[in-house]
């Protein structure tokens, strides 16, 4: 969806898009949002339903982490130095090799669903259109396959919530899948092998896995490992019996327990791009993903939604990059 009424050509540097918003409010034509980030919220409250806005806005326990997060921000700032002869800055970047115009890329967000009808499919096309690299959550409504088929010829990595060791044949499915579909990394996520106590979501008593819908467990219903796995213990295909099959598939994404670093193993043998750790907060764990031979990591805290009471992930940025920047991608 385009920003403004009527869209044109999207351009790839930040000082041309600000041109064409004032070329366009020449003629009248305004921008559909506000460019007050402060207000994102507001007006989404305004027009999503209260489950939808309670799940994206809603933090672990008294939000402690995420107002962490947020105040670790403002203990930063910009000192420019003026005078310094210089045109438009190059903002090209390598991100785990790949060349990207500027460093930014979107990160994994689940159940996409509940916020817009086109899903995960709708944001993957709009991060080729801008050329910025997508990534899709594991807890998606959209299969693998058509998530990439919006994609296009679009960077796009995949996010594993990881499933137990005993169901290492949905894993290597699922990664094979992703493979297949031109998913080029593999970005895996650490702290969430059980959902945290988030009062917004209690309060509505909403867990999007659990209905009997194909929001946010559409890669376990269109896996066929998984599929047989279901038929297997049930006797029903998954769409004869949903509800069942949505809830089966939220056990082994989110089985309530963690894998090891051995089992990191397993998956460098089933994925052969690059694997990056998610949710790494201190420096004994990213010398740990340095050790099990990972190329990335992401100084993460889930955006204080598992947690709380938790550090900034911005506070632990500065000391695990000193340790490990020279040997690891960190973001």
């Amino acid at each position: 969806m385009s920003l403004f009424p009527t869209s044109d050509k999207t351009t790839t540097k930040p000082s041309d898009y600000q041109t064409e918003i004032y070329t366009k409010g020449v003629k009248g034509i305004k921008p559909r949002f506000s460019f007050d980030v402060s207000q994102w919220g507001l007006m989404a409250k305004e027009v999503l339903p209260a489950n939808s806005w309670g799940y994206v806005h809603g933090s672990a326990g008294s939000r402690e982490t995420d107002d962490n997060n947020i105040a670790a921000f403002r203990k930063w700032a910009l000192v420019p130095n003026r005078l310094v002869p210089t045109r438009q800055p190059d903002l090209k970047t390598k991100i785990l090799g790949f060349d990207i115009p500027y460093p930014i890329a979107l990160a994994p967000v689940g159940v996409l669903k509940i916020f817009h009808d086109e899903a995960e499919s709708g944001v993957a096309a709009a991060a080729t259109e801008v050329n910025v690299p997508y990534t899709m959550s594991t807890a998606a409504a959209t299969s693998i396959e058509d998530v990439a088929k919006a994609s296009g010829n679009g960077l796009r990595f995949y996010q594993l919530y990881w499933p137990p060791n005993e169901h290492n044949d949905i894993t290597a499915s699922i990664l094979k899948r992703a493979a297949d579909s031109g998913f080029q990394a593999l970005f895996v996520t650490l702290d969430t092998y059980i959902l945290g106590w988030r009062p917004e979501d209690e309060n509505h008593g909403f867990n999007p896995f659990l209905k009997p819908d194909c929001i946010g467990v559409d890669v376990g219903f269109t896996d066929p490992v998984y599929r047989e796995h279901f038929k297997k213990e049930t006797g029903n295909e998954v769409e004869d019996d949903m509800g069942t099959a949505a809830v089966t598939w939220a056990h082994l994404v989110f089985p309530g327990y963690s894998h090891s670093w051995e089992d990191i193993a397993f998956l460098k043998e089933h994925w052969k791009g690059p694997i990056v750790l998610k949710g790494i907060q201190t420096v004994r764990d990213a010398k740990k993903a340095v050790e099990v031979g990972v190329q990335g990591i992401v100084v993460s805290n889930h955006g204080g939604r598992q947690v709380d009471g938790c550090v900034a992930s911005l506070d632990m940025l500065p000391e695990i990059a000193e340790a490990v920047g020279d040997k690891i991608d960190i973001s």
